[in-house]
């Protein structure tokens, strides 16, 4: 697909509250800057990652989907991190079945002081949804009904 200059793309981003947002909030700290069009969902652990949530971030809408999750090895409740990319890989192999770029999924591992590494996935990410295009589960608004002819008299 053809990238638009128009095209901003909508991206979710599922966080643990320990390393991945902590990250996110460093980056802030730090004043990098990172796209703005991002929306942040923050989870106990990416371990609390469900397919299901992966799949209505993009029936909603979004373009691309990401999560951002403890380093491997130090997850906070041990394995959730493993348990999030496990799930993360079957959504991708879903998104692929429906015939939707599995690239618009990924997953990445920090710290909490990786402010700048936050930053340069969450500009990656962008660049990346950018080249693919809008999601094209998007549904165009729904065309307007024509006017209904007034019922008959009785």
């Amino acid at each position: 697909m053809t990238p638009s200059n128009d095209f901003i793309p909508e991206i979710t981003i599922f966080t643990c509250i320990y390393c991945g947002y902590m990250a996110a909030d460093t980056a802030g700290s730090l004043r990098l800057e990172y796209p703005s069009n991002i929306k942040i969902v923050r989870l106990p652990c990416t371990g609390k990652t469900d397919i299901q949530y992966l799949l209505n971030a993009f029936e909603e809408g979004a373009d691309g989907v990401y999560i951002v999750a403890c380093s491997l090895g130090n997850c906070h409740h041990e394995h959730g991190n493993e348990r999030g990319l496990a799930r993360m890989k079957r959504t991708r192999e879903i998104l692929e079945r429906i015939g939707l770029e599995p690239e618009r999924l990924d997953m990445f591992f920090v710290s909490g002081g990786m402010g700048a590494t936050f930053a340069k996935v969450a500009h990656e990410m962008n660049e990346r949804i950018q080249q693919l295009g809008p999601n094209p589960l998007k549904q165009a608004p729904p065309a307007p009904s024509p006017p209904q002819p007034p019922p008959a008299p009785s």
